[in-house]
This record gives structure tokens, sequence and C-alpha cells, in this order.
């Protein structure tokens, strides 16, 4: 008999006692204080282009949020550990305790490219404060002078503030909208709307380069006019250097879950979305780019950058190249 989650304190015994088939994840990891510890193979990934944003690689010192977003995108990869893409990608975090030294021994093979920080997994969630992996990880790739973006949603970036700015990294802090009841919803575990707008503007006067990730708008739930200007407005008082908009993506794993909870929330809106989107999880290309044209329109109207911003030119060679003669 399955032991319900939330119900009593979970344990790397408990499925095993339960009789269940234990996860893969448990095979590979030791479960130390509640964070599933591994040491990672890789560290530098592929980013899936249903991600939607600019970047083709990405880095995360952690599997799994606690802040339990229901559209998040990378449950699936939960799945590939035995657990599920539901409730374990928000209560059971993967630890990728080697990420520093396994991080800069990829990157000394690494072409440069830009890459992403924190999708699988905010890489400043509560695991952080434990872990304190990412110090090292800014270090990595400011010694490597490889560009990178931040992806975070909480105030914990702070703590590295001077070090990011040292290293000329981007920070975008995902705020898709400003409505607290529906941040409750579907963004249980994450800070609030006004907590992640005095963030950015704290990292904008500490010297960082913070734009806003304006993702993920949510079909008929955060879509209206009145909800998008009120959200571009109150990014423009923050401070922030410009935004970055994507439309809810729902990959198979993400769907399943984000679906079930829409069902029972919004039953009404379910067929809806079952029409919107297409098998990979990608919106309807004409609502999508009638929901940017609406968000774009507004950066203008508030003097915001829209879009992804131009790429950072490329690094410094690590060392002078010999003359042959």
């Amino acid at each position: 008999m399955r032991v319900p989650l939330g119900l009593v304190e979970w344990d790397a015994l408990s499925l095993v006692e339960a009789g269940e088939h234990r996860p893969l994840i448990e095979r590979r990891a030791v479960l130390r204080g509640g964070f599933y510890e591994t040491q990672a193979r890789t560290m530098i990934e592929r980013v899936p282009p249903v991600a939607g944003i600019a970047q083709q690689w990405g880095i995360s010192p952690y599997r799994g949020c606690a802040h339990a977003c229901r559209g998040c995108g990378a449950r699936a990869g939960h799945r590939r550990l035995g657990l599920d893409a539901g409730r374990d990608f928000d209560t059971r975090i993967v630890v990728k305790a080697n990420a520093v030294p396994r991080l800069r021994a990829e990157l000394e093979r690494f072409d440069g490219a830009p890459v992403a920080v924190g999708l699988s997994g905010d890489c400043y969630q509560e695991a952080e404060r434990t872990y304190r992996l990412m110090p090292g990880v800014v270090a990595a790739l400011r010694d490597a002078g490889v560009p990178f973006t931040v992806y975070t949603k909480s105030s914990l970036v702070l703590r590295d503030a001077e070090l990011l700015a040292a290293a000329g990294a981007r920070v975008a802090v995902s705020i898709a909208f400003v409505d607290e009841r529906i941040r409750r919803a579907v963004e249980p575990g994450a800070p609030g709307a006004q907590a992640r707008l005095e963030l950015v503007a704290a990292l904008v006067e500490a010297g960082v380069a913070c734009r806003v990730l304006m993702a993920p708008v949510l079909p008929l739930l955060s879509d209206a006019a009145d909800q998008l200007g009120a959200t571009v407005r109150r990014i423009a008082a923050s401070g922030a250097g410009g935004v970055e908009a994507i439309v809810l993506r729902l990959p198979p794993a993400t769907r399943a879950w984000y679906l079930t909870w829409l069902r029972r929330a919004h039953p009404a809106l379910a067929e809806r979305y079952e029409e919107l989107y297409d098998p990979a999880g990608l919106p309807s290309p004409g609502y999508e780019q009638r929901i940017l044209g609406q968000i774009e329109q507004l950066c203008r109207d508030y003097h915001l950058a829209f879009g992804a911003p131009a790429p950072p030119p490329p690094p410094a060679p690590k060392a002078a190249q010999l003359a042959l003669v």
C-alpha cells in the first residue's frame, strides 16, 4: 500500500516498507537531510527547444523544485529517475553534489556558447541554503569566460550579487503575473510577485544586469489585457532592464500534471487547452503571436526592451596562440 505523501514524513525506507519498487535514484544517491545527493555525470546539457529561451545549453545544480510551479517544463526529468513528475518533482529534490568540479572539467572543452543556469530546478531554491553550490558554479563560468544567465524566483540570489556582478552575469527573475490568487494556485511554493519585483530592484541597485522573464503566461488565466498591462507596468517600475515573455509550454509530463489540476480547479477550461496545444506541448502559433504582440506593445508603452537581449561578444581566448613561424 502506498504511503500518501504529505501525511507522513518521507524517508528512504518508506517506499520499500510499503512494498513498492525502489526508484532508480535511490540506487544512485544518498538521502541526506531530505535531499537526494548524487554524483552528476554531465553538467552542461542541451536545452530542449520547447523551453522557449534563447540559450541552447543549460546547467542545473538541482533537479526538482520546491517552488512547485504547476507549469514547470522540467518535470519530465524526474521520470527518468524513477520518480513521478508531479508531487515528487516538488518535494524530492536531487542535488548534484559534485556540480562544481564536474562543471570545471566540462568547461575545459566547452565552446563558450551562452548558457542558462537553473532550468531543471531553481538554482537558488531552499536546497541552495544548505549546499551553497552556486558560488562555485558562478566562479567556474567566470573563470572560463562563458556568458551565462541565471533564472530564478528566489531572493537568495542576492547573497551572490557581488559575485554575479563581477562575473558579468545576467539574472532573469521570473514574474509571469502579479495576481496573488493565481500565484497561490499555480506557484504555491514560490515568493509572491511583490517580493520578486523588490528582488529585481535590489539586483539592479547591486549592479547586476537584471531582466524579467514574464513566463509562463497562462492561457485563459493570466492573459487578459488588464492582467498583462498591470504586470508590465509593475515590471517597468522595478527598474528591470527588459522583458522576455513565454506563453505556457506543456510538454507531456508537465501537461499531465497541469491539466489534472486544471480539470479540478477550472473544469470549463480543460477542453479549450486541449484544442490550444499541439502534441509537443506548444501553444497555437496564432494565439502565441497575439499574446506576445500585446506584451511587446506594452513594453514600448513603458519604455522597456522586449525579447531576448543580444548575445554577448565571444569570450577572449584563454591563452595567446603561439605563432607558427
